[in-house]
Formats: C-alpha cells, sequence, structure tokens
C-alpha cells in the first residue's frame, strides 16, 4: 500500500475520534526506518495533550486499524504530542502562530541561507511571510519550503 494512502486512511479513522475529543491533528506520518516501520500520528490540544489522551487515542486507533486492516506489513503505532518545536504543515497553523518566532528549512538557499529564522507574519498567497529583523521581512513560496517549526528564540 502506498504511503500517501495509508496518511488518508489513519486521518479518516482518527477524525471522529478527534472531534468528540477537542484534539487536533497535527501530522501524520508512515515511515520506514532501518528495517521498522513506523505510524507516528501527533496530536495537540488547548493547554496541552497529556498521557492519558495519548493513551486513549492510541488504544482508538489501534482498534480501529485492526478492524479495516489497511496495512499489510508490519508497524509500530506512535501516537504523541508534536513537542515545542511542532512543525506547521496546514493553513490554519500559519494563522493560529503568527507572531510566533519560526524556523523555515528550504530546498535551495535565500540569500546563502538554507535555514531561515524569524517571527511568522504569516501565509499570503500561498507564500509564508517571517520577519528576520535587521534582516528585514522574507516572503518564501510554500513549495520552496521543506519544514517550517516552532522555534525557541533565545535572544
Amino acid at each position: 500500500m502506498k504511503k500517501r494512502r495509508v496518511v488518508d486512511i489513519v486521518e479518516e479513522l482518527v477524525n471522529p475520534f478527534i472531534a468528540k475529543k477537542g484534539l487536533e491533528l497535527v501530522d501524520i506520518e508512515f515511515v520506514k526506518e532501518g528495517q521498522h516501520r513506523y505510524l507516528r500520528v501527533y496530536l495537540d490540544k488547548e493547554g496541552g495533550l497529556s498521557l492519558d489522551d495519548c493513551q486513549e487515542a492510541s488504544e482508538y486507533l489501534s482498534d480501529k486499524l485492526d478492524e479495516l486492516d489497511p496495512i499489510k506489513e508490519s508497524y509500530f503505532l506512535e501516537v504523541s504530542s508534536p513537542g515545542i518545536d511542532r512543525p506547521l504543515k496546514r493553513d490554519k497553523d500559519f494563522e493560529k502562530y503568527k507572531g510566533e518566532f519560526v524556523e523555515a528549512h528550504l530546498y535551495h538557499p535565500i540569500d546563502g541561507q538554507k535555514i531561515i529564522e524569524g517571527k511568522l507574519m504569516g501565509l499570503k498567497d500561498n507564500t509564508i511571510v517571517i520577519d528576520r529583523d535587521e534582516k528585514g521581512t522574507v516572503s518564501i513560496p510554500r513549495d520552496k519550503v521543506s519544514l517550517v517549526k516552532l522555534s525557541i528564540n533565545f535572544d
């Protein structure tokens, strides 16, 4: 089964649960690392995700995956919080975290840099806008970015 297809199926399975529990789906990964496959589901909620939230979601999803059996090879299921350096993937993430310090990883350098750090100004016309203070504002087309994640500013 294709990686994309597994992710879509898992999203359909988990959406009713997270809607009922007031959780937010951050990301789903189905990846091979070494000899093993991992199905990782990252959830969040206002005030932070608890261990009980993760366990309950894991049990629910495990039961649903056992019923449907969409993944024929063996895999490990992991349900967790995205952590403090959470990736921003969906349009609503760029609105929710506007004003926060972010790190954008680029496929190709801009001004000699493949990592741009600064305050997220938002997403406009599928372009990520980041204020780099004294270096000025930079607008990066979304398809030129491999990853945008929250970052800690130690300044």
